[in-house]
Protein backbone atom coordinates (compact mmCIF):
# COMPACT_ATOMS: atom_id res chain seq x y z
CA UNK A 1 0.00 0.00 0.00
CA UNK A 2 1.09 3.48 -1.61
CA UNK A 3 2.09 5.99 1.92
CA UNK A 4 0.18 9.26 1.89
CA UNK A 5 1.44 13.04 2.76
CA UNK A 6 0.45 13.56 6.25
CA UNK A 7 -0.81 17.23 6.64
CA UNK A 8 -1.09 19.50 9.49
CA UNK A 9 -4.11 21.14 10.52
CA UNK A 10 -4.97 23.58 8.01
CA UNK A 11 -5.14 26.62 10.21
CA UNK A 12 -1.42 26.07 10.27
CA UNK A 13 -0.78 26.78 6.65
CA UNK A 14 -3.81 29.67 6.74
CA UNK A 15 -1.48 31.41 9.53
CA UNK A 16 1.97 30.74 7.73
CA UNK A 17 0.17 32.40 4.26
CA UNK A 18 -0.83 35.30 7.09
CA UNK A 19 2.77 35.64 7.67
CA UNK A 20 4.72 34.75 4.42
CA UNK A 21 2.25 36.57 1.84
CA UNK A 22 -0.08 39.20 3.81
CA UNK A 23 -0.64 41.10 0.27
CA UNK A 24 -1.24 38.32 -2.07
CA UNK A 25 -4.90 37.60 -3.06
CA UNK A 26 -6.43 34.90 -1.95
CA UNK A 27 -10.51 35.09 -2.50
CA UNK A 28 -11.84 36.91 -5.64
CA UNK A 29 -15.67 37.47 -4.91
CA UNK A 30 -18.03 39.10 -7.99
CA UNK A 31 -20.88 40.38 -7.05
CA UNK A 32 -24.64 41.01 -8.37
CA UNK A 33 -24.00 44.74 -9.69
CA UNK A 34 -20.82 43.85 -11.45
CA UNK A 35 -18.19 44.93 -9.36
CA UNK A 36 -15.43 42.58 -8.11
CA UNK A 37 -13.89 42.71 -4.18
CA UNK A 38 -10.59 40.93 -3.66
CA UNK A 39 -9.53 39.73 -0.26
CA UNK A 40 -5.67 38.77 0.43
CA UNK A 41 -4.16 36.61 2.78
CA UNK A 42 -3.89 39.18 5.54
CA UNK A 43 -7.40 40.81 5.55
CA UNK A 44 -9.03 37.09 5.23
CA UNK A 45 -7.19 36.24 8.81
CA UNK A 46 -7.48 39.60 10.25
CA UNK A 47 -11.70 39.29 9.52
CA UNK A 48 -11.64 35.52 10.39
CA UNK A 49 -9.55 36.16 13.81
CA UNK A 50 -12.54 39.05 14.54
CA UNK A 51 -14.96 36.66 14.30
CA UNK A 52 -13.11 34.08 16.03
CA UNK A 53 -12.74 36.64 18.85
CA UNK A 54 -16.86 37.07 19.14
CA UNK A 55 -17.54 33.56 19.11
CA UNK A 56 -14.93 32.78 21.80
CA UNK A 57 -17.11 35.89 23.67
CA UNK A 58 -19.75 33.88 23.88
CA UNK A 59 -18.69 30.97 26.34
CA UNK A 60 -19.64 28.70 24.48
CA UNK A 61 -17.49 25.12 25.17
CA UNK A 62 -14.86 24.42 23.53
CA UNK A 63 -16.16 21.88 20.04
CA UNK A 64 -19.15 23.17 20.02
CA UNK A 65 -21.28 22.66 16.62
CA UNK A 66 -21.71 25.86 14.63
CA UNK A 67 -24.12 26.05 11.49
CA UNK A 68 -23.15 27.62 8.40
CA UNK A 69 -25.30 28.36 5.37
CA UNK A 70 -25.36 30.35 2.15
CA UNK A 71 -24.42 29.89 -1.32
CA UNK A 72 -20.33 30.39 -1.99
CA UNK A 73 -18.70 33.17 -1.09
CA UNK A 74 -15.55 34.43 0.34
CA UNK A 75 -17.01 34.85 3.65
CA UNK A 76 -18.32 31.02 4.02
CA UNK A 77 -14.62 30.30 3.86
CA UNK A 78 -13.57 32.97 6.21
CA UNK A 79 -16.77 31.86 8.20
CA UNK A 80 -15.42 28.53 8.03
CA UNK A 81 -12.33 29.29 9.04
CA UNK A 82 -13.29 31.59 12.28
CA UNK A 83 -14.97 28.95 13.70
CA UNK A 84 -11.77 26.54 13.59
CA UNK A 85 -10.03 29.65 14.83
CA UNK A 86 -12.23 29.69 17.77
CA UNK A 87 -11.97 26.49 18.99
CA UNK A 88 -15.28 25.12 17.68
CA UNK A 89 -16.50 22.66 14.52
CA UNK A 90 -18.24 23.65 11.35
CA UNK A 91 -22.01 22.39 10.34
CA UNK A 92 -22.14 23.39 6.43
CA UNK A 93 -26.38 23.34 5.53
CA UNK A 94 -27.08 23.21 1.82
CA UNK A 95 -28.87 26.61 0.64
CA UNK A 96 -31.82 25.09 -1.01
CA UNK A 97 -32.07 22.50 2.57
CA UNK A 98 -35.79 22.52 2.64
CA UNK A 99 -37.09 24.15 6.42
CA UNK A 100 -37.67 20.45 7.26
CA UNK A 101 -34.74 18.91 6.80
CA UNK A 102 -32.74 22.10 8.14
CA UNK A 103 -34.92 21.94 11.41
CA UNK A 104 -33.78 18.40 11.55
CA UNK A 105 -29.84 19.02 11.27
CA UNK A 106 -29.93 22.33 13.95
CA UNK A 107 -32.01 19.97 16.10
CA UNK A 108 -29.86 17.02 15.75
CA UNK A 109 -25.91 18.62 16.01
CA UNK A 110 -27.51 21.10 18.91
CA UNK A 111 -25.74 23.78 16.57
CA UNK A 112 -24.91 26.91 18.83
CA UNK A 113 -24.96 29.31 16.57
CA UNK A 114 -26.09 29.95 12.70
CA UNK A 115 -24.30 32.20 10.16
CA UNK A 116 -26.42 32.85 7.27
CA UNK A 117 -24.74 33.93 3.64
CA UNK A 118 -26.37 34.38 0.51
CA UNK A 119 -29.57 32.80 -0.76
CA UNK A 120 -29.67 34.53 -4.26
CA UNK A 121 -32.63 33.69 -6.08
CA UNK A 122 -34.05 31.99 -3.59
CA UNK A 123 -35.30 33.80 -0.85
CA UNK A 124 -38.51 31.82 -0.91
CA UNK A 125 -36.30 29.00 0.88
CA UNK A 126 -34.65 31.45 3.09
CA UNK A 127 -37.79 32.34 3.95
CA UNK A 128 -39.59 28.91 4.58
CA UNK A 129 -36.33 28.79 6.76
CA UNK A 130 -36.49 31.15 8.70
CA UNK A 131 -39.95 29.94 10.59
CA UNK A 132 -38.00 27.23 11.55
CA UNK A 133 -35.40 28.87 13.64
CA UNK A 134 -35.47 28.22 17.11
CA UNK A 135 -36.16 31.93 18.79
CA UNK A 136 -33.69 31.87 21.22
CA UNK A 137 -30.63 30.49 18.26
CA UNK A 138 -28.06 33.21 17.73
CA UNK A 139 -27.45 34.15 14.27
CA UNK A 140 -24.34 36.15 12.45
CA UNK A 141 -25.36 37.64 9.34
CA UNK A 142 -22.67 37.27 6.53
CA UNK A 143 -22.12 39.87 3.62
CA UNK A 144 -24.76 39.48 1.25
CA UNK A 145 -27.48 37.44 3.71
CA UNK A 146 -31.17 37.93 2.88
CA UNK A 147 -32.74 40.29 5.59
CA UNK A 148 -33.74 38.72 8.60
CA UNK A 149 -36.13 39.69 11.37
CA UNK A 150 -34.54 37.96 14.58
CA UNK A 151 -33.60 39.61 17.20
CA UNK A 152 -30.87 37.07 17.63
CA UNK A 153 -29.17 38.79 14.69
CA UNK A 154 -26.05 40.51 14.53
CA UNK A 155 -24.31 41.91 11.51
CA UNK A 156 -20.76 40.70 10.34
CA UNK A 157 -19.83 44.21 9.95
CA UNK A 158 -20.75 45.03 13.71
CA UNK A 159 -18.85 42.07 14.45
CA UNK A 160 -15.54 42.95 13.07
CA UNK A 161 -16.06 46.84 14.41
CA UNK A 162 -16.60 45.58 17.96
CA UNK A 163 -14.07 42.77 18.12
CA UNK A 164 -10.36 43.18 18.10
CA UNK A 165 -7.90 40.15 16.37
CA UNK A 166 -8.10 37.29 18.18
CA UNK A 167 -4.18 37.11 19.00
CA UNK A 168 -4.40 33.21 19.71
CA UNK A 169 -6.17 30.64 17.64
CA UNK A 170 -6.78 27.70 18.99
CA UNK A 171 -4.57 24.58 17.55
CA UNK A 172 -6.58 21.74 18.45
CA UNK A 173 -4.56 19.04 16.05
CA UNK A 174 -4.99 16.35 13.53
CA UNK A 175 -7.17 14.05 15.27
CA UNK A 176 -9.49 16.56 16.41
CA UNK A 177 -13.53 17.51 15.18
CA UNK A 178 -13.54 19.97 12.29
CA UNK A 179 -16.86 19.22 11.21
CA UNK A 180 -20.33 17.74 10.42
CA UNK A 181 -21.23 16.98 6.87
CA UNK A 182 -25.07 16.04 6.83
CA UNK A 183 -25.50 13.93 3.94
CA UNK A 184 -27.72 15.18 1.03
CA UNK A 185 -29.37 12.19 0.80
CA UNK A 186 -31.00 10.79 -2.00
CA UNK A 187 -33.44 8.83 0.47
CA UNK A 188 -34.52 9.37 4.17
CA UNK A 189 -33.26 11.86 6.80
CA UNK A 190 -29.43 13.13 6.24
CA UNK A 191 -27.23 11.61 8.69
CA UNK A 192 -24.14 13.48 10.22
CA UNK A 193 -20.44 12.68 8.71
CA UNK A 194 -17.85 13.57 10.99
CA UNK A 195 -14.54 14.12 10.09
CA UNK A 196 -11.37 15.28 12.00
CA UNK A 197 -8.61 17.49 10.33
CA UNK A 198 -6.86 14.41 9.61
CA UNK A 199 -9.87 13.36 7.29
CA UNK A 200 -10.26 16.76 5.59
CA UNK A 201 -6.19 17.02 4.40
CA UNK A 202 -6.48 12.94 3.28
CA UNK A 203 -7.46 13.72 -0.24
CA UNK A 204 -4.75 16.16 -0.52
CA UNK A 205 -2.71 14.16 1.29
CA UNK A 206 -3.70 11.00 -1.24
CA UNK A 207 -3.19 12.96 -3.94
CA UNK A 208 -0.59 15.27 -3.83
CA UNK A 209 2.25 12.70 -6.08
CA UNK A 210 -0.62 12.57 -8.80
CA UNK A 211 -1.51 16.06 -9.27
CA UNK A 212 1.34 18.38 -7.92
CA UNK A 213 -0.30 21.22 -6.53
CA UNK A 214 0.96 24.96 -6.19
CA UNK A 215 0.72 28.05 -5.07
CA UNK A 216 0.50 29.54 -8.44
CA UNK A 217 -2.93 27.34 -9.30
CA UNK A 218 -6.20 29.13 -9.46
CA UNK A 219 -9.83 27.00 -9.15
CA UNK A 220 -12.99 28.26 -9.24
CA UNK A 221 -15.61 28.12 -6.42
CA UNK A 222 -19.23 26.85 -7.43
CA UNK A 223 -20.41 23.70 -6.29
CA UNK A 224 -21.55 23.60 -3.06
CA UNK A 225 -19.15 24.20 -0.21
CA UNK A 226 -21.81 22.58 2.15
CA UNK A 227 -20.88 18.91 0.53
CA UNK A 228 -17.75 17.54 0.79
CA UNK A 229 -16.42 17.30 -2.95
CA UNK A 230 -16.13 21.27 -3.09
CA UNK A 231 -14.79 21.58 0.32
CA UNK A 232 -12.15 18.62 -0.29
CA UNK A 233 -11.44 19.75 -3.64
CA UNK A 234 -11.28 23.45 -3.53
CA UNK A 235 -11.19 24.81 -0.39
CA UNK A 236 -8.60 22.94 1.78
CA UNK A 237 -6.29 22.50 -0.81
CA UNK A 238 -6.60 26.58 -0.93
CA UNK A 239 -5.63 26.37 2.11
CA UNK A 240 -2.91 23.87 2.47
CA UNK A 241 -1.25 25.11 -0.59
CA UNK A 242 -2.03 28.76 -0.69
CA UNK A 243 -3.58 29.19 -4.20
CA UNK A 244 -6.60 31.83 -5.38
CA UNK A 245 -10.11 30.82 -5.56
CA UNK A 246 -12.71 32.69 -7.41
CA UNK A 247 -16.50 32.50 -6.88
CA UNK A 248 -19.03 32.22 -9.78
CA UNK A 249 -22.25 34.87 -8.74
CA UNK A 250 -24.92 33.36 -10.54
CA UNK A 251 -26.06 30.71 -13.20
CA UNK A 252 -25.84 33.58 -15.69
CA UNK A 253 -22.58 34.63 -15.01
CA UNK A 254 -21.18 31.57 -14.66
CA UNK A 255 -19.37 31.88 -18.26
CA UNK A 256 -17.73 35.45 -17.18
CA UNK A 257 -17.19 34.13 -14.07
CA UNK A 258 -15.20 31.04 -15.44
CA UNK A 259 -12.88 33.27 -17.66
CA UNK A 260 -12.23 35.21 -15.42
CA UNK A 261 -10.26 32.67 -12.98
CA UNK A 262 -9.20 30.90 -16.00
CA UNK A 263 -8.48 28.21 -13.62
CA UNK A 264 -5.68 25.88 -13.66
CA UNK A 265 -7.46 23.06 -11.31
CA UNK A 266 -11.04 22.93 -12.18
CA UNK A 267 -13.74 20.28 -10.96
CA UNK A 268 -17.10 19.85 -12.14
CA UNK A 269 -19.79 17.28 -12.26
CA UNK A 270 -21.14 15.32 -15.40
CA UNK A 271 -24.17 17.95 -16.02
CA UNK A 272 -22.00 20.56 -16.61
CA UNK A 273 -19.26 19.32 -18.72
CA UNK A 274 -21.97 17.76 -21.04
CA UNK A 275 -23.39 21.15 -21.15
CA UNK A 276 -20.21 22.78 -22.22
CA UNK A 277 -20.06 19.94 -24.92
CA UNK A 278 -23.55 20.71 -26.08
CA UNK A 279 -23.13 24.35 -26.16
CA UNK A 280 -20.25 23.81 -28.57
CA UNK A 281 -21.97 21.34 -30.48
CA UNK A 282 -24.73 23.95 -30.72
CA UNK A 283 -22.61 26.42 -32.38
CA UNK A 284 -20.31 24.12 -34.46
CA UNK A 285 -22.17 21.53 -35.61
CA UNK A 286 -19.93 17.59 -34.66
CA UNK A 287 -19.73 16.97 -37.98
CA UNK A 288 -18.35 20.73 -39.07
CA UNK A 289 -15.69 19.70 -36.09
CA UNK A 290 -14.60 16.60 -37.70
CA UNK A 291 -13.71 18.96 -40.86
CA UNK A 292 -11.83 21.07 -38.31
CA UNK A 293 -10.19 19.26 -36.84
CA UNK A 294 -8.94 16.93 -39.38
CA UNK A 295 -6.87 19.98 -40.90
CA UNK A 296 -2.92 20.53 -39.75
CA UNK A 297 -2.95 23.91 -39.78
CA UNK A 298 -6.04 24.72 -38.16
CA UNK A 299 -6.93 21.81 -35.60
CA UNK A 300 -4.98 23.53 -33.01
CA UNK A 301 -5.98 26.82 -33.29
CA UNK A 302 -9.57 25.67 -33.30
CA UNK A 303 -9.15 23.45 -30.12
CA UNK A 304 -7.80 26.31 -28.47
CA UNK A 305 -10.15 28.41 -29.39
CA UNK A 306 -12.97 26.14 -28.28
CA UNK A 307 -11.41 26.05 -24.46
CA UNK A 308 -10.32 29.87 -24.80
CA UNK A 309 -14.18 30.13 -25.37
CA UNK A 310 -15.29 28.03 -22.80
CA UNK A 311 -12.47 29.41 -20.11
CA UNK A 312 -10.99 25.93 -19.73
CA UNK A 313 -7.80 26.85 -21.54
CA UNK A 314 -5.48 27.02 -18.34
CA UNK A 315 -6.53 23.84 -16.93
CA UNK A 316 -3.69 21.69 -16.13
CA UNK A 317 -5.77 18.92 -14.14
CA UNK A 318 -9.51 18.37 -15.32
CA UNK A 319 -11.65 16.18 -12.92
CA UNK A 320 -15.02 15.18 -13.23
CA UNK A 321 -16.75 13.04 -10.41
CA UNK A 322 -20.13 12.56 -8.58
CA UNK A 323 -21.76 9.82 -11.52
CA UNK A 324 -20.64 8.58 -14.49
CA UNK A 325 -19.74 10.88 -18.17
CA UNK A 326 -20.00 9.12 -21.40
CA UNK A 327 -16.85 7.92 -22.82
CA UNK A 328 -18.02 10.24 -25.69
CA UNK A 329 -17.69 13.44 -24.04
CA UNK A 330 -14.21 12.16 -22.38
CA UNK A 331 -12.78 11.52 -25.65
CA UNK A 332 -14.06 14.96 -27.18
CA UNK A 333 -12.15 16.78 -24.28
CA UNK A 334 -8.83 14.44 -25.07
CA UNK A 335 -9.35 15.38 -28.63
CA UNK A 336 -9.54 19.15 -27.61
CA UNK A 337 -6.07 18.54 -25.65
CA UNK A 338 -8.34 18.11 -21.71
CA UNK A 339 -7.70 15.17 -20.43
CA UNK A 340 -10.90 14.91 -17.96
CA UNK A 341 -9.57 12.41 -15.14
CA UNK A 342 -12.89 10.42 -13.19
CA UNK A 343 -12.54 10.56 -9.33
CA UNK A 344 -14.60 8.44 -7.09
CA UNK A 345 -15.07 9.20 -3.24
CA UNK A 346 -17.85 9.62 -0.95
CA UNK A 347 -18.79 12.30 2.22
CA UNK A 348 -17.77 9.08 4.11
CA UNK A 349 -14.35 8.93 3.30
CA UNK A 350 -13.85 12.77 2.32
CA UNK A 351 -14.06 11.61 -1.63
CA UNK A 352 -10.12 9.92 -0.44
CA UNK A 353 -10.65 7.00 -2.82
CA UNK A 354 -10.13 6.52 -6.41
CA UNK A 355 -8.69 8.71 -9.39
CA UNK A 356 -8.03 7.89 -13.25
CA UNK A 357 -4.49 8.76 -13.84
CA UNK A 358 -3.45 10.25 -16.78
CA UNK A 359 -2.59 8.00 -19.96
CA UNK A 360 -4.11 5.29 -18.02
CA UNK A 361 -7.75 6.38 -18.67
CA UNK A 362 -10.12 3.81 -19.46
CA UNK A 363 -13.55 5.14 -20.37
CA UNK A 364 -16.02 4.24 -18.06
CA UNK A 365 -13.63 3.09 -14.89
CA UNK A 366 -13.00 5.88 -11.74
CA UNK A 367 -9.43 4.75 -11.33
CA UNK A 368 -7.21 3.11 -9.28
CA UNK A 369 -7.29 3.47 -5.63
CA UNK A 370 -5.28 6.87 -4.62
CA UNK A 371 -2.15 6.86 -2.41
CA UNK A 372 -2.83 4.66 0.87
CA UNK A 373 -6.36 3.36 0.41
CA UNK A 374 -7.70 -0.25 -0.73
CA UNK A 375 -10.00 -1.16 -2.24
CA UNK A 376 -11.94 -4.93 -2.38
CA UNK A 377 -15.54 -6.07 -3.93
CA UNK A 378 -17.52 -8.67 -1.81
CA UNK A 379 -19.57 -11.63 -2.51
CA UNK A 380 -22.75 -9.55 -3.09
CA UNK A 381 -20.84 -6.73 -5.51
CA UNK A 382 -20.56 -3.88 -3.58
CA UNK A 383 -17.46 -2.23 -3.50
CA UNK A 384 -15.35 -1.58 -0.12
CA UNK A 385 -12.86 1.06 0.85
CA UNK A 386 -10.61 1.69 3.79
CA UNK A 387 -9.33 4.99 3.41
CA UNK A 388 -7.13 7.32 5.44
CA UNK A 389 -10.21 9.97 5.01
CA UNK A 390 -12.39 7.26 6.65
CA UNK A 391 -15.09 9.47 8.76
CA UNK A 392 -14.82 8.86 12.65
CA UNK A 393 -18.59 8.01 12.24
CA UNK A 394 -22.29 8.79 11.91
CA UNK A 395 -22.97 11.70 15.01
CA UNK A 396 -25.02 10.24 17.66
CA UNK A 397 -26.00 7.18 15.57
CA UNK A 398 -22.98 4.18 16.53
CA UNK A 399 -25.21 1.73 15.43
CA UNK A 400 -25.58 3.15 12.46
CA UNK A 401 -21.34 3.73 11.95
CA UNK A 402 -21.36 -0.34 13.08
CA UNK A 403 -23.50 -1.48 10.42
CA UNK A 404 -21.49 0.17 7.35
CA UNK A 405 -18.20 -1.47 8.31
CA UNK A 406 -16.52 -4.47 8.13
CA UNK A 407 -14.64 -6.10 11.14
CA UNK A 408 -10.88 -5.22 9.32
CA UNK A 409 -12.28 -1.41 8.70
CA UNK A 410 -13.77 -1.46 5.23
CA UNK A 411 -16.97 0.74 4.58
CA UNK A 412 -19.88 -0.83 2.79
CA UNK A 413 -19.70 2.40 -0.19
CA UNK A 414 -23.33 1.01 -1.33
CA UNK A 415 -22.15 0.73 -4.90
CA UNK A 416 -21.61 -2.41 -7.38
CA UNK A 417 -18.88 -2.19 -8.90
CA UNK A 418 -15.51 -4.84 -10.64
CA UNK A 419 -12.33 -4.20 -10.91
CA UNK A 420 -10.08 -4.62 -14.44
CA UNK A 421 -6.89 -6.46 -14.77
CA UNK A 422 -4.95 -3.37 -13.84
CA UNK A 423 -7.10 -2.62 -10.38
CA UNK A 424 -8.92 0.44 -12.14
CA UNK A 425 -12.66 0.41 -10.65
CA UNK A 426 -16.30 0.74 -12.47
CA UNK A 427 -19.37 1.59 -10.55
CA UNK A 428 -21.87 -0.54 -12.32
CA UNK A 429 -24.94 0.76 -9.64
CA UNK A 430 -26.16 1.00 -6.62
CA UNK A 431 -27.11 -1.58 -4.31
CA UNK A 432 -30.64 0.85 -3.10
CA UNK A 433 -30.86 1.72 -6.69
CA UNK A 434 -31.59 -2.03 -8.45
CA UNK A 435 -34.77 -2.29 -9.27
CA UNK A 436 -37.05 -5.20 -10.13
CA UNK A 437 -39.55 -5.55 -13.31
CA UNK A 438 -43.08 -7.27 -13.29
CA UNK A 439 -41.16 -10.25 -15.17
CA UNK A 440 -38.95 -11.03 -11.19
CA UNK A 441 -35.38 -9.35 -13.08
CA UNK A 442 -33.29 -6.99 -11.76
CA UNK A 443 -31.62 -3.84 -13.54
CA UNK A 444 -29.08 -1.76 -12.75
CA UNK A 445 -30.00 1.96 -14.08
CA UNK A 446 -26.67 3.72 -13.95
CA UNK A 447 -25.04 2.07 -16.63
CA UNK A 448 -27.86 2.86 -19.17
CA UNK A 449 -28.81 6.33 -17.72
CA UNK A 450 -24.72 6.92 -18.79
CA UNK A 451 -25.21 5.33 -22.29
CA UNK A 452 -28.21 7.37 -23.05
CA UNK A 453 -27.20 10.32 -21.74
CA UNK A 454 -24.38 10.88 -24.64
CA UNK A 455 -27.21 11.98 -27.08
CA UNK A 456 -26.57 15.68 -27.16
CA UNK A 457 -29.79 16.85 -26.94
CA UNK A 458 -30.66 15.18 -23.45
CA UNK A 459 -30.20 17.53 -20.16
CA UNK A 460 -30.64 14.47 -17.50
CA UNK A 461 -32.03 10.99 -17.79
CA UNK A 462 -33.42 8.74 -14.98
CA UNK A 463 -34.00 5.05 -16.14
CA UNK A 464 -36.74 3.41 -14.25
CA UNK A 465 -39.76 0.78 -14.11
CA UNK A 466 -40.12 -1.38 -11.23
CA UNK A 467 -42.77 -3.16 -11.56
CA UNK A 468 -42.93 -2.89 -14.95
CA UNK A 469 -42.69 -5.34 -17.73
CA UNK A 470 -39.70 -3.63 -19.03
CA UNK A 471 -37.71 -0.53 -17.74
CA UNK A 472 -37.98 3.09 -19.33
CA UNK A 473 -36.69 6.26 -18.96
CA UNK A 474 -37.56 9.54 -18.25
CA UNK A 475 -35.75 12.66 -20.04
CA UNK A 476 -35.41 16.21 -19.36
CA UNK A 477 -34.02 17.94 -22.65
CA UNK A 478 -31.29 20.71 -22.77
CA UNK A 479 -32.84 24.11 -23.29
CA UNK A 480 -32.77 25.48 -26.58
CA UNK A 481 -32.46 22.03 -27.74
CA UNK A 482 -35.93 22.34 -29.21
CA UNK A 483 -38.24 25.11 -30.56
CA UNK A 484 -41.43 24.71 -29.09
CA UNK A 485 -43.81 25.72 -31.74
CA UNK A 486 -41.75 23.29 -34.13
CA UNK A 487 -43.39 20.00 -35.18
CA UNK A 488 -40.50 19.74 -37.33
CA UNK A 489 -38.16 20.12 -34.49
CA UNK A 490 -39.82 17.61 -32.35
CA UNK A 491 -39.89 15.10 -35.46
CA UNK A 492 -36.56 15.28 -36.01
CA UNK A 493 -35.32 15.37 -32.63
CA UNK A 494 -37.54 11.57 -31.96
CA UNK A 495 -36.52 10.37 -35.48
CA UNK A 496 -32.59 10.85 -34.20
CA UNK A 497 -33.46 9.78 -30.71
CA UNK A 498 -34.94 6.74 -31.52
CA UNK A 499 -31.97 5.75 -33.50
CA UNK A 500 -29.68 6.03 -30.58
CA UNK A 501 -32.23 4.39 -28.33
CA UNK A 502 -32.21 1.19 -31.12
CA UNK A 503 -28.35 0.83 -30.63
CA UNK A 504 -28.33 1.57 -26.88
CA UNK A 505 -31.03 -1.30 -26.76
CA UNK A 506 -28.72 -3.55 -29.10
CA UNK A 507 -26.05 -3.27 -25.73
CA UNK A 508 -28.21 -4.23 -23.63
CA UNK A 509 -29.57 -7.70 -22.06
CA UNK A 510 -33.04 -8.67 -23.00
CA UNK A 511 -34.31 -7.76 -19.97
CA UNK A 512 -32.70 -4.39 -19.45
CA UNK A 513 -33.89 -2.73 -22.65
CA UNK A 514 -36.01 0.26 -22.88
CA UNK A 515 -39.71 -0.12 -23.55
CA UNK A 516 -39.73 4.01 -24.12
CA UNK A 517 -38.34 7.27 -22.91
CA UNK A 518 -40.88 10.10 -22.08
CA UNK A 519 -39.79 13.63 -22.56
CA UNK A 520 -40.74 15.64 -19.13
CA UNK A 521 -41.69 18.88 -19.22
CA UNK A 522 -40.19 20.47 -15.92
CA UNK A 523 -36.75 21.01 -15.24
CA UNK A 524 -35.49 19.39 -12.71
CA UNK A 525 -33.35 20.95 -10.30
CA UNK A 526 -31.87 21.02 -6.92
CA UNK A 527 -34.61 23.88 -6.01
CA UNK A 528 -37.63 21.30 -7.24
CA UNK A 529 -36.15 18.65 -4.90
CA UNK A 530 -35.57 16.28 -8.04
CA UNK A 531 -31.72 16.87 -7.62
CA UNK A 532 -29.53 16.48 -5.04
CA UNK A 533 -27.10 19.43 -4.04
CA UNK A 534 -24.07 17.69 -6.67
CA UNK A 535 -27.21 16.98 -9.25
CA UNK A 536 -27.34 13.68 -8.70
CA UNK A 537 -31.02 12.07 -9.19
CA UNK A 538 -33.39 11.55 -6.33
CA UNK A 539 -34.54 8.58 -7.58
CA UNK A 540 -37.63 7.94 -4.96
CA UNK A 541 -38.65 11.73 -5.63
CA UNK A 542 -38.84 10.99 -9.03
CA UNK A 543 -40.49 7.67 -9.24
CA UNK A 544 -42.94 8.90 -7.00
CA UNK A 545 -44.09 11.65 -8.98
CA UNK A 546 -44.07 10.05 -12.02
CA UNK A 547 -44.47 6.01 -11.76
CA UNK A 548 -48.52 6.48 -11.45
CA UNK A 549 -48.45 7.27 -15.19
CA UNK A 550 -45.86 4.34 -16.52
CA UNK A 551 -49.25 2.17 -17.17
CA UNK A 552 -50.81 4.61 -19.43
CA UNK A 553 -47.33 5.33 -21.26
CA UNK A 554 -46.87 2.22 -21.91
CA UNK A 555 -50.49 1.61 -23.70
CA UNK A 556 -49.10 4.30 -26.26
CA UNK A 557 -46.76 1.44 -27.74
CA UNK A 558 -44.83 4.70 -28.77
CA UNK A 559 -40.45 4.93 -28.16
CA UNK A 560 -41.00 8.36 -27.65
CA UNK A 561 -43.61 9.91 -25.51
CA UNK A 562 -44.13 13.43 -24.31
CA UNK A 563 -45.04 14.10 -21.34
CA UNK A 564 -49.09 16.30 -21.31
Amino acid sequence: MSQITEFSEPLEYVLRWEKEKPDAVYLTQPHADGSIAEYTWGEVCDQARRVAAYLQSLGLPEGSNIALTGKNSAHWIITDLAIWMSGHVTVPLYPTLGADACQYVLEHSEAKLLFVGRFDGVTDSWQELEQVLPADLPLVLLPMAPEVQSSMAKSWSEILDTYQPLQDPVLRGREALATIIYTSGTTGRPKGVMHNFAGLTAPAGCSVNLWQPSDDDRMLSYLPLAHVAERVAVEIPSLLFGFQIFFNDSLETFAADLKRARPTRFFSVPRLWTKFYQAVNAKIPPAKQQILFAIPFLSRTVKRKILTELGLDSVKVGLTGAAPLSSEIISWYRKLGLELLEVFGMTENCAASHAARSGEVRPGYVGTPLDGVQCRIDETGEVLVKSPGQMMGYYKMPEETQANMTKDGFFHTGDLGELDEKGRLKITGRTKDLFKTSKGKYVAPVPIENLLSAHPGIEVICATGPGQPQPFALAVLSPGMLNPASTDDRTRFEREFIEHLDEINQQLEDHERLNYVVIVKEPWTIESGLLTPTMKLKRNVIEDRYLRFADQWREQKQKVIWEG
